[in-house]
């Protein structure tokens, strides 16, 4: 087995991608915490069709483009010329909490330019943006965003500052797919490219019923694209509806991407009595991975974020994640969640997640094991991101690549951690060092008792070695090597 090159990358355990075994142990997806409400429509200039949220963080902002107006009736009962008259609105905060509407000047709408409408048309039924990270954008680059709704019909824009808007090229960029959705796009620093994620219909039967579904392509100048290619997903495992994708890279962990999909269930309908913008079906959020962007990963098949008691979410197209993480807190990342859909009180509520804490490797209270696949690090120390209930605890056993173990790292050599904490150094008895190495790093409460020491793994570097995790009533979220 060729070993993984992990080097000083943070792992999640959130696949099974550096698992060997599990024994007493399984990988746990953990459901985002509801916060408050942070925005609500307020009419004429938005209304119960508002949505298609993302973000970015820019200059000390954050920043919320959102289609603001839209028609509320049928596309077919529409008058014709009616996509020209949605817009797309900017909400601006310094601390993701508090949302203010800027008046921006730049569009007129109700007879006045004081709003926050940055631009009118087809084109911003769906409009998302992206802080550009490649080095060889060009300032007047900065900001990138598509846009445009129907049938092979994506359009592509750049930004200096995320408020005037220019298109890229003149008409379409040559993509096919059925872009009536939030399509994400973004440049991927960790392969050197950029990605747009969008929606297209897969074929499921011979009847000719089609899911909605996500397809990416790539490009190396946000103009030219590759071929979309559709996702894959382990044999066996069902297309669902995901009307919308919220792809984003990791934090701190930019291999690895993420994406939340809004699950569509159309063959099931609740009360829609009272809606302004009545239709079938209902909604979930769910959590998948990929390595590549291409094949994902769906350990996690159960939803990451039911619609719960609020009976206004159990009507079409709720639950809908926005695209973007924010770092509200050292300990907390923010994310946004649009309610109420089709309804006048139509709001987008902040939800949180632990920092790369959407999975663990979880054991209960009689215990559980993970062995790694042989790998390769590099850095001194080891740290984990972990929880464990007041009698749980972790312990680390080091072994060569055949899994023996490791003298002086055993899980026997070392005093098991326990408390919670996001970044706790692993420590040792080693060769006989004195004690006084702690957990309780940033955002935790971690402790090894005092009495294990913190061995330099430096000689170990680029050797290939299995971890072993004995885990009690624990839960392990991810792992680095590094110095600090």
């Amino acid at each position: 087995m060729t070993p993984i090159a992990l080097g000083s990358q943070r792992e999640l355990f959130v696949d099974p991608n550096l698992i060997d075994t599990l024994n007493g142990a399984r990988l746990h997806l953990h459901e985002p915490v509801r916060k408050e409400t942070v925005f609500r429509v307020v009419e004429p200039l938005e209304n119960a069709c508002t949505g298609c949220y993302n973000l970015v963080q820019a200059d000390g902002k954050i920043l919320v483009y959102y289609r603001g107006y839209h028609p509320t009736g049928k596309h077919e009962d529409l008058p014709e010329g009616w996509a020209q008259t949605q817009t797309t609105n900017l909400l601006v905060s310094e601390d993701g909490i508090h949302f203010e509407r800027p008046g921006l000047g730049l569009v007129e709408a109700e007879g006045s330019t004081n709003n926050n409408i940055l631009i009118r048309g087809a084109q911003a039924h769906n409009f998302c943006v992206f802080l550009d990270g490649n080095p060889s954008a060009p300032p007047e680059q900065r900001f990138k965003a598509i846009g445009g709704e129907g049938r092979n019909m994506l359009f592509g824009f750049t930004s200096p500052d995320g408020l005037v808007w220019e298109s890229i090229v003149d008409g379409p960029l040559k993509i096919e797919g059925a872009f009536d959705s939030v399509n994400v796009p973004m440049w991927d620093d960790y392969v050197g490219c950029y990605r747009i994620f969008s929606r297209y219909f897969e074929q499921t039967g011979e009847d000719g019923v089609g899911v909605r579904a996500i397809q990416s392509c790539t490009s190396d100048d946000f103009i030219h694209w590759t071929t979309p290619e559709h996702h894959v997903y382990d044999e066996g495992v069902p297309y669902e509806h995901f009307y919308t994708n919220a792809t984003t890279l990791c934090p701190g962990a930019e291999h690895i991407l993420l994406s939340f999909p809004m699950r569509f269930v159309p063959e099931r309908t609740k009360d829609t009595e009272g809606m302004d913008y009545p239709g079938g079906g209902i909604s979930d959020a769910v959590f998948m991975t990929s390595r590549d962007g291409v094949h994902w990963d769906r350990t996690f098949m159960d939803a990451w974020l039911r619609a719960g008691l609020d009976q206004r979410n159990w009507t079409h197209r709720n639950q809908t994640p926005a695209a973007g993480i924010i770092p509200t807190a050292p300990d907390e990342w923010s994310m946004y969640v649009a309610e109420h859909y089709g309804w006048n009180t139509n709001a987008v509520r902040r939800v949180t997640v632990r920092p790369h804490g959407f999975a663990s490797a979880r054991a209960g209270y009689h215990g559980g094991e993970l062995l790694t696949k042989p790998l390769t690090f590099t850095g001194s120390t080891l740290f984990i991101n972990y929880s464990t209930s007041a009698v749980g605890s972790v312990s680390v056993e080091i072994q060569d690549a055949e899994g023996r173990p490791l003298v002086g790292f055993g899980a026997g050599d070392m005093d098991p951690l326990f408390g919670d904490d996001l970044d706790a150094p692993v420590a040792w008895r080693g060769d006989g060092g004195q004690g006084g190495a702690q957990g309780g790093g940033l955002g935790g409460t971690g402790d090894t008792g005092g009495l294990s020491s913190k061995v330099d793994l430096s000689k170990l570097n680029g050797t290939p070695v299995r971890l072993r995790f004995v885990l009690k009533d624990a839960d392990l979220f991810s792992i680095r090597f590094g110095d600090s």
